[in-house]
């Protein structure tokens, strides 16, 4: 996979006829193994021939041949996602028999090829390394910061109240992680730092 993966933008779709077979190509970003299992089990068709399927979510994937030869659609979906550096995807091919056997090559072309120009005429966004940071803030200085850390990207994950103040825990992009640290410090005059939690 290439060092700068990206993500879908939203859901997307390919079909194609190849050999009197209809190949539907469904594709969706997804952030969990349990988001891309329901998708499949939104879009799969139960009058189809075959439902196959891939996901990658970071180090986690999984595919799945229903029923056809195997390694030659599942596989190949999955081959498609990480062959365009997509992550956080999920691909559905759904096939429709025409009666015109493919054999192992031709299906492992058929479904990777659908899914392959699927991701290829998706819209994209890149993926942005996050990172969490934890602190301690006094009442007076809550709104300035949230208001200041939201200027570097930093969104609050957790807010926990406390009789001295609250505890944040924030959201960025790793390339901010060093600028919000700096600036918890500065408008705290010191009395609040921010932790890496990852």
């Amino acid at each position: 996979m290439s060092d700068a993966l990206t993500a879908l933008a939203g859901r997307c779709r390919h079909e194609q006829d190849i050999k009197k077979s209809r190949f539907l190509a469904l594709a969706a970003p997804v952030d969990s193994p349990e988001e891309a299992l329901a998708f499949v089990q939104e879009v799969g068709d139960p009058a189809a021939t075959h439902n196959c399927w891939a996901y990658r979510i970071g180090q986690a994937y999984r595919f799945n041949d229903d029923g056809e030869p195997g390694g030659t659609a599942g596989r190949p979906i999955l081959q498609a996602i990480e062959g365009q550096g997509i992550d956080h995807a999920v691909v559905v091919v759904t096939r429709w028999y025409g009666g015109i056997k493919l054999g192992a090559g031709g299906l492992a072309r058929a479904y990777g090829g659908t899914a392959a120009e699927c991701l290829r005429l998706a819209e994209r966004v890149p993926i942005v390394p996050k990172a969490t940071l934890a602190l301690d803030c006094e009442f007076a200085d809550l709104a300035l910061l949230k208001t200041r850390l939201a200027e570097l990207e930093a969104s609050v994950t957790d807010e926990q109240f406390h009789a001295s103040g609250a505890r944040l825990q924030l959201q960025l992009p790793e390339s901010r992680v060093a600028e919000a640290q700096a600036r918890i410090v500065d408008l705290t005059r010191g009395r609040s730092e921010g932790k890496r939690l990852d």
